[in-house]
């Protein structure tokens, strides 16, 4: 068993042995892009608090680099002689087992534990809950993305009881995703693993700062992309999606007529000019032929930040107003595109190099941009590859495994392609394409 930090977020790792929203929408960028040469007029009152997060791991190992694919091959090759063994034994049904505890349910716990590495092989035996379990009930846990109470509820409850066999095939399919990848890892890059709803700002080889994200819901789900981020857009304007006229703003008007003009939606014809919405028959769809864009300003639905990184899906991160659902376990709630907490902070990493009002940006200068309430453009310097990948199960070199729920259901029923994990040759390049031996 790897040695481990205590710290509340640091991830406590195990080894087996030998979680109103701007769409998908191209065009919300129609500004110049320009780096300003002269500081701005305004600068903030006081410093903005962060928003209340949810904790998240605080382990410097990237979810995915040029090792993951073939890390994840090899778990799924021992997942899968681990189902073939018989797997683990499970709990009962509206199980919950805490510190103190005592019987044959904390029996079995430690039994479950022990097959996977959570919980070493010399503390297999006992029927007590004590301070041993509690640790090993925390790293299965973090390798699952829960809340580290090292107590078993309902959702420890529910990871615990899924077949060895399933995890086989969450980190198969997983591996099948990654198929075919050329993403350019590089000194600088970003990681976004849907499943997880984290963000990671991956620097040398290492985590530099990880933020909590919010993704697409399951039937807006976010797509797995491998772009650049080559802009920064603060105080955008958001141009509504066709989606989300039909499926948002024509319900709210004709619940609300003074809903545009409340959230400070404009409505332009084809020539760009400002048409009056109640000129419109809201009991059709006819807005949809028309442009819906809205003004900068902090209830915007992008926020005060948007990032760029062109690609053929037209999604992006960016900031949000409703930065409550950062503090929630599961924050699966945009329409695709993703939402990330202290983005500010996010935005001056992605800006280091670039040239700022006094030299390069930095929080004061990006916050003091912000409280003009004006349109600005900042392309990087250099631009940040991004993957947005979708890991259900994934593994680490020294052999740590982790899972996510399936919540787009991708994962298929079936799957068994080199199953022992042997066949594939990867190279270590800036490259995960697999090469047939």
């Amino acid at each position: 068993m790897p040695a481990t930090k205590s710290t509340a977020q640091q991830t406590v790792t195990s080894k087996i042995d030998p979680k109103g929203e701007a769409g998908n929408t191209a065009g919300n960028s129609t500004a110049p892009v320009t780096t300003p040469t002269s500081a701005p007029s305004q600068v903030p009152l006081k410093p903005l608090s962060p928003p209340v997060t949810v904790t998240i791991s605080q382990d410097p190992r990237p979810t995915f680099d040029q090792d993951t694919f073939i890390n994840t091959m090899r778990a799924a090759g021992i997942y899968k002689r681990l189902a073939e063994e018989g797997g683990w034994p499970t709990l009962p049904a509206g199980t919950e087992l805490k510190m103190g505890d005592k019987g044959v349910l904390v029996a079995t716990l430690r039994q479950r534990l022990a097959r996977e590495g959570d919980l070493p092989a010399d503390q297999v035996t006992g029927s007590t809950f004590d301070a041993e379990l509690v640790k090993a009930v925390k790293r299965f846990q973090t390798r699952h993305g829960l809340p580290e109470t090292g107590a078993v509820r309902r959702k420890t409850l529910e990871a615990l009881n899924v077949p060895a066999l399933t995890r086989h095939r969450q980190l198969t399919a997983s591996t099948q995703r990654l198929m075919g990848s050329r993403f350019p890892f590089g000194e600088r890059y970003v990681v976004v693993n849907i499943p997880s709803a984290t963000v990671e700002a991956v620097e040398s080889g290492q985590v530099a700062r990880r933020y909590v994200a919010v993704v697409g819901k399951p039937d807006r789900p976010s797509p797995m992309v491998e772009t650049r981020v080559t802009a920064v857009n603060l105080n955008p304007t958001w141009t509504v999606p066709v989606s989300l006229i039909k499926k948002d703003i024509i319900p709210q008007v004709r619940k609300d007529p003074d809903y545009l003009a409340k959230m400070k939606i404009r409505i332009l014809d084809a020539k760009g000019q400002e048409v009056d919405p109640r000129t419109l028959d809201w009991t059709t769809n006819n807005a949809v032929n028309y442009t819906l864009r809205q003004d900068p300003w902090a209830m915007n639905s992008l926020g005060q930040i948007r990032i760029d990184m062109p690609n053929k899906d037209a999604v992006f991160m960016h900031d949000t107003p409703s930065k409550r659902l950062f503090a929630q376990d599961t924050r699966f709630f945009s329409s695709g595109c993703v939402r990330v907490a202290n983005v500010r902070d996010f935005v001056e990493w992605l800006l280091r190099g670039t040239a700022g009002p006094n030299g390069e940006w930095a929080q004061a200068s990006i916050d003091a941009a912000i409280a003009t309430t004006a349109r600005q453009d900042i392309r990087l310097g250099k631009p940040v590859p991004v993957a947005w990948v979708y890991l259900t199960g994934y593994a680490m070199p020294d052999g740590t495994v982790h899972f996510r729920d399936d919540i787009y259901g991708l994962d298929p029923a079936k799957i068994d392609p080199h199953p022992d994990g042997q066949g594939v040759d990867v190279p270590a390049t800036s490259s995960i394409m697999p090469r047939r031996l």
